[in-house]
């Protein structure tokens, strides 16, 4: 049976554990990251001919099992496995597998690395197949790994880990899969690992040769074993310090490509390390825009990687918001930079995005094609999409199509996004601050004096919903009544009754209607696409395109924000789809054989219980609710009565006890050494008084008691047998499904049936948050200074009376 994508992940985090001790994160990653790129490269190319990756006789993963209990096991796996595949793959520094200050010494280590090994092993971690299905699973994984090990390395060790959400955007944003240029490169002067690049790479349509340059070795060498995980092999991953030693030249000058990304550290002081003379720089990187500050490198890499842009080159930097309004050097590069029109655009980020730093950061356009008639820069604030995750925060996926959808269309949204023109720009002495161009705070609340004095609800105020009454244009009469002569309104229906109102108009009706039939069009159009997953699929792009349905559905409805439907679909895809469509994929919609039965004893030498030795397909992708939903609601609702008939005398009992076990009284002496009634303590009392007739009363309750508490029993070895029932008929008839049901449970039942509510969801919202608007405004007026003056006169006059009763006059 196929392992789940989830479970694999969770299966290589394990291995962690074997290895964490005293270690960093930043450490033990790397241990554990070699051992993901040994298992995979074994799988994938060992025995290969003609393979981009050569695995050495005698080093592959088999090799490593047979390692095992050796007592020189990290000795040998550094000289018989990392050695000779580092020297036919020009892969070097690998972690040192006979550290014994990471990893310990002795027995310890021996202990350590076989158990390491052994995570390994499962045959269900086979990747000969990899992206034969369409989906990077180890490449998945690689990257579920690298945003742990970011999490739990700490702020010094994150820079190794551009987040996948803010890689995506940059990757999406620079046009790679528009062009049609078929040999296409693409670099990255601070590659990292190498995720930015990869995330490029996959934007592309597979004509596309990576370059990166990294200073760190390690994360150099980490950067080149995810070319390989990623089916980038010949991607070329140089070590070095790119601004002062730049590896990749053509004719002694910087060699240029048609894109780059980066994340380069931020606000990094020592730039100038290796740079003798940046005035007289070998590659005349500054002369036309300025030298940036001796403490802060930002834009010695934002240049150095526009100096290495065709004259049509794209690409996208992340950096520190600062680069946008510093002035001095700072400033007059970034007046250049406008001037010359490279700058497309700016897409203000979330905070505490990033493993490294806590700031808020910013993604800059630059597209040289067409950049002197460039007339305007669009800017996007995404600064307030995101959620809460752990210690920090993350994009969604309705953040990231948001902010790719308005950059790549140009769409200008209100308190969102905008094209500057380079004039406004100008006026503001080339100051980019995103706020001086996008106003994100809140509309003002504005109260209105004469309706506090006199009451009433301003006219402006339910003018300001203008969305809401152009979608129901009946529900604006129906919930408000202009006060006579005046500008000013009342609410028809009392409070507690505004959300009935609003949910039972007409207009709104007609509004979930046409969703309702708007989504029912969408599973019509979508059902024989989803049903005819098959080996061939590929999970990936098969996700994409009944996203991309789903969000275009939904698109033109007014009130509701199709992002947040994408979002439901989104979240249930990572969720629970990703796991179900994967399995279909590899093992199919049904299990080739059926489940086996066996029947474990009963210690007591009671029936045996049987179960399934193997986990069906059909079982791992359809709940048992559903099958009970579909199949059985009989014998579901039968248990439901008894469950209910069961509530009914635990309530009794509950009445007598509280009614009769106060002191004295006639449950007072039943209770045990915890003051509690129970069957036991009843039945104990009930024992020494059941022949004196001078407690008659009390043997009346004591019996009473044991007589729900019978009935109470009864019924539950009732709800057990019909549970058990219910069980065994749900087990027999996972067996009997055909394909095509399993189809429909699937699809219809399962995945429609939660986005049908996620539907129904946002519907409710729309409802509830206009009443609650309603509410609050019916709240805020309906006291008026007057109504107040003459409650307090009331109130006043009442206490002098009680006053005057007790003998006091005022």
């Amino acid at each position: 049976m196929a392992i789940k994508k989830t479970e694999l992940y969770s299966t290589i985090w394990k291995s962690c554990d074997e290895l964490r001790g005293g270690m960093d994160a930043s450490m033990y990653k790397d241990y554990v990251l070699v051992m993901l790129f040994l298992k995979y490269i074994s799988d994938k190319y060992a025995n290969v001919p003609y393979a981009p990756i050569i695995v050495p006789k005698g080093s592959s993963f088999d090799d490593m099992v047979k390692l095992k209990g050796s007592t020189d096991i990290g000795d040998k796996i550094n000289k018989k496995i990392l050695a000779p595949i580092g020297k036919e793959n020009k892969i070097s520094d690998f972690p040192d597998f006979n550290d014994v200050n990471k990893l310990g010494s002795g027995q310890e280590m021996v202990k350590r690395l076989g158990n390491l090994i052994a995570i390994f092993e499962d045959p269900e971690l086979d990747f000969s197949q990899n992206r034969a299905d369409g989906d990077d699973i180890l490449g998945d994984a690689y990257e579920y790994l690298m945003r742990h090990f970011a999490t739990q390395s700490g702020k010094s060790k994150g820079q190794f880990y551009t987040p996948s959400e803010v890689s995506r955007i940059m990757a999406k944003i620079i046009g790679v899969q528009s062009s049609k240029n078929k040999d296409k490169t693409a670099y990255d002067p601070t590659s990292g690992s190498g995720s930015l690049l990869l995330k490029v790479y996959d934007e592309s349509d597979g004509n596309l040769t990576l370059y990166g340059q990294e200073m760190d070795v390690a994360t150099a060498s980490l950067a080149r074993m995810n070319m390989i995980l990623h089916n980038c092999p010949t991607a070329s991953i140089v070590q070095g310090n790119t601004l002062a030693n730049p590896k990749f030249l053509e004719k002694n000058d910087l060699k240029l490509f048609d894109y780059f990304v980066s994340n380069p550290p931020f606000s990094f002081s020592a730039w100038m390390n290796g740079i003798d003379d940046p005035i007289n720089d070998t590659y005349n990187r500054f002369k036309d825009y300025g030298i940036p500050p001796q403490k802060n490198g930002d834009y010695a890499f934002l240049i150095h990687a526009i100096k290495s842009l065709k004259t049509n080159g794209k690409g996208a930097i992340i950096l520190p918001h600062g680069v946008l309004f510093r002035g001095n050097a700072e400033g007059e590069i970034r007046k250049n930079l406008i001037q010359r029109g490279y700058i497309k655009g700016i897409i203000g980020l979330p905070p505490n995005l990033f493993y490294g730093t806590g700031i808020p950061a910013c993604i800059i356009i630059i597209d040289k094609e067409e950049s002197q008639d460039r007339k305007g820069i669009f800017i996007i604030d995404a600064s307030k999409g995101f959620i809460k995750d752990g210690s920090k925060n993350r994009l969604r996926e309705q953040d990231i199509h948001k902010i790719v959808d308005t950059f790549t269309k140009q769409l200008e949204i209100h308190k969102y996004s905008r094209l500057v023109p380079v004039t406004e720009i100008e006026a503001k002495e080339f100051n980019l601050n995103i706020p001086r161009y996008i106003d994100t705070s809140e509309d003002e609340d504005i109260h209105d004096i004469e309706a506090h004095l006199h009451g009433g609800i301003p006219n402006f105020d339910i003018d300001a919903w203008l969305q809401y009454w152009e979608t129901f244009p009946s529900l604006r009469e129906e919930l408000f009544a202009k006060i006579k002569g005046k500008e000013y309104y009342s609410v028809k229906v009392e409070k507690e009754n505004i959300k009935k109102s609003i949910l039972e108009n007409d207009d709104f009706l007609k509004f979930k209607k046409s969703i309702d039939s708007k989504f029912t069009k969408w599973k019509k159009d979508n059902i024989e696409f989803c049903k005819s997953i098959g080996i061939e699929t590929m999970p990936k792009e098969f996700i994409h395109t009944i996203s991309e349905s789903f969000l275009a559905t939904f698109k033109a409805i007014p009130l509701v924000d199709a992002y947040d439907l994408y979002q439901h679909l989104m979240s249930y895809w990572e969720d629970v789809m990703q796991d179900d469509l994967h399995l279909i994929v590899v093992v199919g919609w049904q299990s080739e054989k059926k489940s086996a039965k066996t029947v474990k004893p009963s210690a007591k030498g009671k029936k045996g219980k049987t179960t399934d030795d193997v986990m069906s397909v059909e079982r791992q992708i359809i709940p048992s609710e559903i099958m009970i939903q579909e199949y059985f609601t009989k014998q579901k609702h039968a248990i439901e009565d008894l469950e209910n008939k069961k509530d009914g005398v635990a309530s009794q009992i509950s009445e007598l006890v509280e009614e009769h076990s106060e002191e004295e009284g006639l449950l007072s002496e039943a209770k045990n050494d915890k003051e509690t009634v129970t069957k036991t303590s009843v039945g104990a009392r009930l024992k020494v008084i059941q022949n004196d007739k001078e407690y008659k009363e009390e043997i009346a309750v004591l019996e009473k008691y044991l007589e729900l508490s019978e009935e109470e029993a009864g019924i539950n070895r009732e709800i057990k047998v019909k549970t058990d029932e219910l069980n065994s008929l749900v087990a027999q008839k996972y067996n009997e499904l055909t394909e095509e049901e399993i189809k429909t449970l699937v699809v219809e039942k399962k995945w429609y049936g939660y986005l049908s509510n996620s539907v129904f969801e946002e519907i409710e919202k729309v409802g509830d948050t206009l009443t609650a608007k309603v509410s609050e405004l019916s709240e805020r007026y309906e006291s008026p200074v007057a109504k107040l003056e003459e409650e307090l006169e009331t109130l006043e006059s009442n206490v002098n009376a009680h006053l005057e009763a007790m003998g006091y006059k005022l």
